[in-house]
């Protein structure tokens, strides 16, 4: 497909906003609630953060202001979009006894881009039709967050089981790609290969945010046919030579401020060396198995079962709902739980994350978005934890 690269001006994402809407979209995108940056369903540019970046480092987040009235001058924030793509809560089935009859009332979950999925569900009655038809577009999708979506199409499609609910939303999404112009503190994609740099052909359309000396501008490229169609639908003029040179270097940019990298050179065989390593036992005294790192992280993928029913006995519900390997329930067999220990846990995280994980799906389950750094409340930083079991050497197989 030819490579289409045009010049799109600040109030033209509003027009893009408004056809996506219009082709039966519901957009989702940044948005400022509660003190952060998070995903929700936006209807126009001005629901978009502008003006507004982030500071993050280790166990801290805030917002500030800046001048230049950017869109999209911020980082990641607490929420990724597995929130829409494999969410915390889903109704599997709903059942009933009526008059000695026991009916399961539905099953199948479809719909795209709310939390509660199924084929009578909580859905508000306006957004269930254009997300029948068409599902969602995510909008400020960042190089990590792609990264973290072909992460998850490898665990939840692409191995020898298909989860359905991921499936059918992964179908009906459109992706806005923004390319990173700045980084955070506790960033670290360009160490593990995930960016900044969009790969323009994996998306339907890539924009990038060029604030200088005044002029403010986007350069967008289409990635599909389908983001072909979008633009064809807007009055662009074709970019410059110079025009594609300054968005590439912004986004260059952004790498070289990157200050934290991981060492990922025999990361995989490095874990497996050192289960005994003392390091262990020194952040597990700080690590308060809380989950949250799980929770923020974009490729976690592990859920547990709930079953509920009312006071009556006659109505139960069965939820799919997010689970930790940091809960003592989530290792729990006969017997009790086999990783007791808060050391064990932290272990079982990090390790999975960045050694078994490549032996089960061929890939690091890190894309260095650095979410689990700025998200732990004791500032536990997964980078340096790494780099210290790498100074010491060996310390011990592990059996298993």
């Amino acid at each position: 497909m030819e490579c289409v690269q045009v010049r799109l001006a600040v109030d033209q994402i509003d027009e893009l906003i408004h056809a996506l809407r219009g082709r039966g979209y519901e957009v989702l995108g940044p948005t400022i609630r509660d003190g952060a940056i998070v995903l929700d369903e936006i209807e126009g540019s001005p629901d978009l953060p502008a003006g507004q970046t982030d500071e993050q480092e280790a166990g801290r987040y805030c917002l500030k202001p800046r001048a230049d009235g950017a869109l999209f001058g911020y980082n990641v924030g607490p929420q990724s979009w597995k929130k829409y793509l494999h969410p915390a809560q889903v109704k599997l089935f709903e059942a009933e006894q009526k008059e000695g009859v026991f009916r399961i009332l539905n099953q199948a979950p479809i719909t795209c881009g709310i939390q509660v999925a199924t084929a009578e569900s909580s859905v508000s009655p306006r957004l269930l039709p254009q997300a029948a038809r068409h599902g969602s577009a995510f909008l400020g999708v960042r190089a990590c967050e792609l990264a973290a979506i072909r992460i998850q199409d490898r665990v939840l499609l692409q191995g020898p089981f298909t989860d359905p609910i991921y499936e059918a939303r992964r179908d009906r999404v459109f992706i806005v790609a923004v390319q990173c112009t700045q980084a955070a503190a506790t960033c670290f994609c360009a160490s593990m290969g995930t960016g900044p740099q969009v790969p323009a052909a994996e998306v339907d359309l890539t924009l990038t945010e060029v604030v200088n000396d005044g002029d403010h501008w986007f350069l967008a490229e289409a990635g599909s046919e389908r983001g072909r169609e979008l633009l064809a639908g807007l009055e662009y003029r074709p970019s410059t030579e110079a025009e594609r040179h300054t968005a590439a270097a912004a986004v260059a940019d952004a790498g070289r401020q990157q200050t934290r990298r991981m060492d990922t050179a025999g990361i995989r065989d490095l874990l497996y060396r050192n289960f005994e390593h003392p390091r262990w036992d020194q952040v597990a005294e700080r690590c308060l198995t809380c989950a949250n790192c799980t929770m923020v992280c974009p490729t976690c993928f592990c859920t547990t079962v709930e079953d509920v029913c009312d006071v009556t006995g006659d109505h139960a519900e069965r939820w799919r709902l997010w689970d930790s390997c940091f809960t003592m329930d989530f290792s729990h067999i006969h017997g009790g739980s086999v990783r007791t220990s808060d050391k064990a846990r932290y272990r079982q995280w990090m390790t999975h994350k960045l050694a078994s994980w490549i032996d089960q799906f061929g890939t690091s389950g890190c894309v260095g978005c650095g979410r689990c750094i700025t998200w732990c409340p004791a500032g536990i930083d997964i980078v340096e934890e790494l780099q210290a079991i790498r100074g010491d050497g060996n310390h011990g197989e592990a059996d298993a």
